[in-house]
């Protein structure tokens, strides 16, 4: 404190005398006392001031307002619940368990519709967006609820988007903490309004269909090509069962993958991050809806948490559903692929990501360090998983780039396959590239996709096909094979950075 009355000159002030006594005019110097000074300064100082105490005042009155939104539920309801020691959303790793409720007219929903285990790395460098689906069944631990004190058993087996009932989204953390190893810091929870609101906000959602869409069970109904969605079609997008793929949780799932990716693009691609402004009103959007874990409600956390993540490349941006198998007693249900996720599980646990772009470089050898080149290990040649001299693959620009399928073409050739074809503009433009397949023809389409660096997500099954069909998109606009946009590796997902499209079920 005495430092900082030295610093502005500590004790009364004096006035300065003017009389024959002072060393010099008193016009020399500017008199802090109240009743004098330039009055545009004083003016601006006051103009000044009174802004400051207002921003300060409004900001305060904004944060208490949106925490005033939330409600909130205990962090964990199982038997094994201890303390969670509180992470620094600045440096530690972060994981945040997203579920969407079925809940509707006012009516309490007992299931999560969605779920899905975000995971930020520590450096912020990468982020992991893990899909669970509904019907996954797993051991469920006994929760105890909050609000009436009822205790549920336990169980070897139970559907998992079935827990919330057991008390609340504590016990579906607690089921996804058994089943990953993790330690999930925090959960969040929306209702249908949330994803409604939250689209008007940003302005509608880009999506990608390759047909038309009229699903009357959830309400989509959109045309072939791009649309941008918002409201109650941006919900229907997200929500519906029986418009994409196979009919069921695998293509809805992947429909919300692509749309998350697309939103993400579009925050990235606007600067929102960037904007307090922007990233406030999506707050004050978002907590009207949202039900969160005692310790999530903290606005300047989550703006901070959110203003890191602008740098993230889109390639680190992953999206993947947790690796499944149907159950051998009842093929409407699922079990985990353990062989598959538990390297999944290892990866969060262990704070590292799973896209190609986020995997280090392997550390030098001992003899390389020490200037001694190593002895390359010999390679074995790549066989193909199928002979490209039979393969059956027609071209088709829907890039806007004239020339595109000649120029593929002429790449495809050169690595045998002789049956490739041009087959000229696509009747319409399509932001992404899709490689098409008929019944029989997969291994074929992929092997097309591998050479091209395709990313699987995007070879699609089509009943319209015959042989392989690669649409080639504006994403490869340039070059004779796609740029790296992130490799998943085995598992089923997108990144960000991939552009992609659905295919209306049947089709």
């Amino acid at each position: 404190m005495s430092s900082r009355r030295a610093a502005t000159g500590g004790g009364p002030l004096e006035k300065p005398t003017t009389g024959p006594g002072s060393t010099e005019p008193g016009g020399r110097h500017l008199s802090s006392g109240a009743s004098s000074g330039h009055p545009l300064l004083k003016g601006i100082a006051a103009v000044l001031a009174l802004v400051l105490v207002g921003g300060v005042v409004f900001g305060a009155v904004q944060l208490l307002r949106l925490r005033g939104n939330f409600d909130t539920q205990p962090l964990n309801l199982g038997s094994d619940d201890t303390p969670v020691e509180q992470v620094d959303v600045n440096t530690d790793p972060l994981q945040i368990l997203v579920l969407g409720t079925d809940q509707r007219d006012g009516q309490d929903s007992n299931n999560s519709d969605v779920m899905m285990l975000v995971n930020l790395s520590a450096d912020r460098s990468n982020v992991t967006v893990t899909s669970f689906p509904r019907d996954l069944l797993v051991p469920l631990p006994a929760c105890k609820d909050p609000e009436t004190g009822t205790v549920y058993d336990a169980m070897d087996l139970g559907q998992l988007n079935g827990a919330l009932g057991n008390g609340g989204p504590g016990c579906t953390v607690a089921a996804i903490n058994n089943v990953t190893g993790l330690s999930i810091d925090h959960f969040m929870m929306a209702d249908f309004d949330a994803v409604k609101e939250l689209s008007n906000t940003l302005g509608g959602v880009e999506v990608c269909v390759n047909q038309p869409v009229n699903d009357p069970l959830s309400g989509l109904n959109i045309p072939a090509g791009v649309s941008s969605v918002k409201g109650d079609q941006a919900l229907a997008f997200l929500r519906t069962r029986h418009g994409f793929g196979n009919g069921g949780d695998e293509g809805r799932i992947r429909a919300q993958q692509s749309f998350l990716a697309s939103m993400v693009r579009k925050v990235k691609d606007e600067g929102t991050l960037n904007n307090l402004p922007k990233l406030y009103s999506i707050a004050e959007t978002v907590t009207k809806n949202l039900t969160v874990d005692d310790e999530l409600a903290n606005i300047p956390d989550l703006v901070s948490l959110a203003t890191r993540l602008k740098d993230v490349d889109l390639g680190n941006v992953a999206f993947v559903t947790v690796p499944v198998m149907p159950y051998e007693y009842d093929p409407n249900r699922l079990v985990l692929d353990e062989a598959k996720a538990q390297p999944l599980f290892d990866a969060l646990v262990s704070d590292k990501g799973i896209t190609s772009a986020a995997t280090p470089s392997p550390e030098p050898s001992a003899s390389a360090a020490a200037g001694t080149p190593a002895a390359p290990e010999p390679e074995e040649p790549a066989v193909p998983a199928v002979d490209p001299a039979g393969v059956p693959v027609t071209l088709v620009n829907a890039s806007g780039t004239a020339g595109r399928d000649a120029k593929v073409l002429a790449y495809l050739k050169s690595k045998g396959f002789v049956q490739a074809l041009a087959g000229g503009a696509a009747p319409a433009e399509s932001p992404a590239t899709q490689v098409f397949f008929g019944y029989g023809y997969e291994e074929m389409a992929l092997e097309v996709a591998r050479t091209l660096n395709i990313p699987d997500v995007q070879v699609v099954l089509s009943a319209a096909s015959t042989g392989v069909s690669v649409q080639i998109g504006a994403d490869f606009a340039s070059g004779s094979t796609m740029g790296d946009l992130g490799d998943l590796g085995d598992l089923d997902g997108q990144t960000a950075a991939q552009v992609t499209c659905q295919s209306a079920f049947g089709n």
